[in-house]
């Protein structure tokens, strides 16, 4: 008989946000005229930038012909596309070699899947709260352990992030083999500095640890000492996998693409002590698992980075941004404890009166036809919290601090 994997049983059969639709579908079966304003969810609302829609007209155009068709791409990904994400690396003063540079599609993947190539029997480190992903990854490739009376997992250690600390997680007491960083954080917008960064990688290279960091929101960064990438630090490429992608920067949500970068100094150890460059590994992976993300997408992605490209995605990323400090401007004056939306487009907010997320989820939707994200859907301490958006649209949000006066 073919047996299950049972570690995909131990997550839950409905994802967090799903649980959300379900809430706000019932909402809507009881209030079927009623329009709600989302402030809270992770998805953008900008249409793609006219480099991009361009340049996907072109890409398609290339492949209705005989001598420009293109069939199966390089699993890492074309050169065009890659030479631009080294140059860009390059311009920011970081030498990355372009066989360290994969194309993917999308960050969530590769944070998901670099699991296959490390020994189950590594100590993973998440902080909490932080985007479900790299808990649930963990659970699914059976590195979790067992659920304890305090509904977190026996082998993996918990980096407590909470007001004690600005939501910036403290180094753990303890050793850990993988660390999963997202800088700046998701949910809570909160960002850390370079001398904050470099005692995390300081702590890998002396426990020979790996950071995956995830650096999904880095062009987002207003502040000149929060790093835009973590190989501004001295050392990093000895103990860092880079995740970004092209979602919230382009817009990429529905089309899906992003890239990670795997140093050649990154080193992970056989049983016996021998130490094997980790991008050997992810590139024998990549080969065997994929064909790679279509050659019109990679198209659109190498727009960005064209001078009216990069000019249109400032653009956006500045409507994003003067969302988030509306948010974090209003929310503030009206008294509430506010994080983030400084250097990341989400705003963190402890729930009035001490109430649980969902409660207020619940007010907020039905009172005040708002909708927002729990911050228990982000882990153990994201109780009490709210999570705003600054990607949803200009008129819905002025819409929704309007109702939050009244």
């Amino acid at each position: 008989m073919a047996l299950a994997n049972e570690n995909y049983l131990k997550t839950p059969e409905i994802y967090g946000f799903d649980e959300i639709e379900k809430r706000i579908n019932a909402y809507r079966i009881l209030n079927p005229k009623s329009e709600l304003i989302n402030i809270g969810l992770g998805d953008v609302t900008l249409p793609l930038i006219p480099e991009v829609v361009k340049a996907m007209h072109l890409a398609s155009d290339e492949l209705s012909k005989t001598s420009t068709f293109k069939g199966y791409g390089p699993p890492k990904g074309y050169d065009f596309l890659i030479s631009k994400i080294q140059k860009n690396y390059k311009t920011n003063g970081i030498a990355i070699d372009k066989d360290t540079i994969f194309v993917n599609d999308g960050a969530k993947s590769t944070i998901g899947n670099i699991g296959h190539v490390l020994g189950r029997d590594n100590i993973i480190a998440i902080s909490d709260p932080v985007y479900p992903v790299y808990e649930n990854a963990t659970i699914m490739s059976g590195r979790a352990g067992d659920l304890n009376e305090k509904q977190q997992w026996s082998h993996i250690v918990y980096l407590h992030c909470s007001e004690k600390n600005n939501f910036i997680p403290d180094l753990p007491k303890e050793r850990v083999d993988i660390i999963y960083l997202c800088n700046p954080n998701n949910p809570t917008g909160t960002a850390m500095n370079r001398s904050e960064l470099k005692k995390w990688v300081d702590y890998a290279i002396e426990n020979h640890s790996i950071i995956v960091y995830d650096g999904v929101y880095s062009e987002f960064i207003t502040e000149p000492d929060i790093p835009r990438s973590i190989y501004e630090i001295k050392g990093a490429k000895k103990v860092v996998v880079e995740v970004r992608t092209y979602s919230k920067l382009a817009g990429f949500t529905g089309l899906r693409c992003g890239y990670a970068v795997f140093p050649n100094e990154l080193t992970v150890y056989t049983q016996e002590g021998e130490s094997i460059p980790l991008v050997k590994l992810w590139n024998r992976r990549n080969s065997y698992y994929t064909n790679g993300v279509s050659y019109i997408v990679q198209r659109a992605a190498e727009a960005i980075y064209s001078i009216e490209g990069e000019r249109q995605i400032k653009e956006q990323i500045s409507y994003y941004m003067t969302n988030a400090t509306m948010l974090r401007e209003q929310l503030i004056a009206l008294g509430h404890e506010v994080y983030g939306g400084v250097n990341a487009p989400y705003v963190w907010m402890k729930t009035p009166g001490n109430s649980s997320s969902w409660d207020y989820f619940n007010e907020l939707l039905y009172l005040k036809k708002i909708i927002v994200t729990p911050g228990v859907l982000f882990g153990k301490n994201g109780e009490g919290y709210i999570r705003f958006s600054g990607f949803a649209n200009r008129e819905m949000m002025k819409l929704a601090l309007e109702k939050f006066k009244t």
